[in-house]
């Protein structure tokens, strides 16, 4: 052997079979060949089927480990928030239960002003529970669809609201289904009532921010920002007392005698899931009374026919 060499070659005792290149090169050569032939013919595919569905017990046994610490740490973490979403629930039901005492004696005094005063009685309107199916197909619009329709007694006009407030008025009925036009759409207007000054106005839908506008407000009008903003009932659809929207942003522009005023609906118009269907309040109102002198000109023209009064005859017209 050469000196300064090394070399790598076993002793002939211990050499069998080819070498260690030539075994470098078959395994590779079958290698690419493997992959070529699983990628054009998808000649393994079976091959890996069963090689999967042989190991899956095998995969099963040894991410259980895993699976359990995780199911019992959502298990600790739901316990968790399950303790804190009761105490919330209580802390809330002590004050609902408070209000609702208040409220009973409220609506007592209230029915028996009314009686002495010879009011008649407030208005109540039949609900109905629906859920949003999804979005309407046009996106130019503030819509969804309900799964409520003509079938079921839904009408036009019937409002909608969520457990916060309101969030629009059916527009369409379809024998099943409804649509419902939202509060923020820009066809969208409710006759509304600060309930700090009792001022009445009107709120628009502004689709651009998601919000909605009280519009035509002098310059110098009460609001403030945090005004909350209830149905006030003179439209005839939605019922008087539900919550709308809050007062976001007051701008008074000396250029104009209008003030700008932005508003946040209290309902939640991009995640309602489940919603309630009032019944229009046209329904119930009383029957619009007869104008008087429009009915003694009519009972006067029955009784008094003119000269120049003419009569339909089947075969013809006759003076």
């Amino acid at each position: 052997m050469p000196l300064a060499t090394l070399d790598r070659t076993p002793p002939p005792f211990f050499k069998q079979g080819p070498s260690a290149f030539t075994r470098l090169m078959f395994f590779a050569a079958l290698a690419v060949f493997l992959m070529v032939a699983d990628a054009r013919w998808k000649m393994t595919e079976p091959l890996r089927a069963v090689i999967a569905t042989v190991l899956h017990p095998v995969q099963e046994v040894v991410m259980a480990p895993s699976r359990w610490w995780e199911d019992l740490s959502q298990y600790l973490a739901g316990v968790d928030e399950a303790r804190r979403t009761q105490a919330r629930a209580e802390r809330l039901l002590a004050e609902q239960s408070e209000r609702i005492t208040r409220m009973s004696q409220l609506e007592r005094e209230n029915d028996h002003l009314r009686a002495l005063l010879a009011l008649r009685p407030r208005i109540e309107v039949g609900t109905r529970a629906a859920e949003v199916l999804y979005d309407a197909p046009d996106p130019y619009t503030r819509k969804v669809v309900i799964d409520q329709g003509g079938r079921h007694g839904a009408v036009l006009g019937s409002p909608v609201i969520d457990e916060a407030g309101v969030l629009g008025q059916v527009t369409r009925v379809y024998p099943l289904t409804s649509e419902v036009t939202m509060v923020t759409d820009k066809e969208a207007a409710v006759p509304v009532i600060n309930v700090r000054t009792q001022q009445r106005g009107v709120a628009y839908g502004q689709p651009e921010t998601r919000g909605m506008e009280l519009r035509f407000m002098a310059g110098n009008a009460d609001v403030q920002v945090g005004d909350v903003l209830q149905t006030s009932g003179l439209d005839g659809v939605y019922p008087s007392g539900l919550p709308v929207a809050k007062v976001l942003r007051v701008d008074r522009r000396a250029d104009s005698a209008f003030a700008r005023i932005a508003l946040a609906p209290l309902a939640r118009p991009d995640s309602a899931r489940h919603v309630l269907l009032l019944e229009p309040v046209s329904s119930r109102l009383p029957a619009r009374p007869v104008d008087a002198a429009a009915s003694g000109a009519s009972a006067a023209g029955r009784h008094h026919k003119p000269a120049s009064s003419v009569t339909v005859t089947p075969s013809g017209v006759q003076p």
